[in-house]
């Protein structure tokens, strides 16, 4: 397996255990009867701000991990693999572990620095896969 695949790999784990992080105290704030329901309404009680922050952190993945997979797709089969975008694969995966505990301790302007970082990876990639 390529390091680009490796690190897609990881970062597919680190979205399930996001998801745990958020669902835990989401379930707990909001309860089973909420929860397990359809949703056709908003909630009755609020996430509290922390919960919450897990929660965007958690879709602001799914959304790079789009790219992010779609780089790591085309590195891997245009066989364009190399020490720079296996580097660019690797810091993509530790800006989003560290974006976690930076949205959910809102630190400023840290966290937006950190998804920078991330994106800005991903796009390196796909450009080293092109030139």
């Amino acid at each position: 397996m390529t390091p680009e695949l490796t690190a897609l790999t990881l970062a597919a784990l680190l979205q399930a255990v996001q998801f745990v992080l958020y669902a835990i105290p989401a379930n707990l704030e909001l309860g089973p009867g909420y929860t397990m329901s359809a949703r056709d309404r908003e909630p009755s009680k609020q996430l509290s701000p922390k919960t919450a922050r897990l929660g965007r952190a958690l879709s602001n993945h799914f959304e790079g991990l789009i790219l992010f997979t779609i780089a790591v797709v085309v590195v891997t089969l245009g066989a364009t693999s190399s020490p720079l975008t296996a580097a660019c694969a690797y810091t993509y995966l530790a800006a989003r572990v560290a974006y976690i505990p930076a949205y959910y301790f809102g630190l400023r302007p840290w966290r937006s620095l950190i998804w920078a970082v991330g994106f800005g990876a991903t796009l390196l990639m796909l450009l080293a896969a092109v030139v």
